[in-house]
């Protein structure tokens, strides 16, 4: 197969299956949890994990939710960037390829919510060290924080020429 072909369906494709679940998580979240309501798929599980409904209007950790638009905004324009930009990566490489889809598909995901929706859903509660306290997060924020340490862990690892 073309490398740039396979290139394109590692981008595309992860980015449709990251915002695929994002969008069918969410969706389920909505539908059968209460806001703020803790809900605990496994016993076992409760003092890690837990899904708890929340909203966010606003950036990251819920801050400045008067700005939701610039928001809106800033996902179209890292959206239209990684459209732009990936082909002209100078590498084929496989992680360089999955860490733009998942990005990709991330940024489509919370765009998604803050169109139709209004803003964005939260559901993933993690409480364990050192994430006490942390953030109620979604799919589409963890493929998002994925995505950017694998294009980290290339250029760091595995990139020679990217000057």
């Amino acid at each position: 197969m073309n490398p740039r072909r396979a290139k394109d369906i590692l981008v595309f494709g992860a980015a449709m299956v990251v915002l695929a679940a994002d969008q069918l998580s969410k969706s389920w979240v909505q539908q059968n949890l209460l806001p703020g309501m803790p809900w605990n798929p496994a016993p076992w599980l409760r003092p890690i994990l837990s899904f708890t409904l929340v909203t966010n209007k606003g950036a990251s950790f819920g801050l400045f939710p008067e700005l939701s638009w610039f928001y809106t905004l800033v996902a179209i324009v890292v959206i239209a960037a990684i459209l732009f930009f990936y082909r002209r990566f100078p590498t084929d490489h496989w992680l360089v390829a999955l860490s733009l889809g998942l990005q990709l598909g991330g940024a489509f995901g919370n765009l998604v919510d803050r169109i139709w929706r209004g803003q964005v859903v939260d559901f993933i509660d993690l409480n364990f060290w050192p994430l006490q306290e942390w953030p109620v997060f979604n799919v589409a924020d963890s493929a998002i924080v994925v995505g950017v340490c694998m294009l980290a862990i290339y250029l760091l690892f595995f990139a020679q020429d990217w000057a």
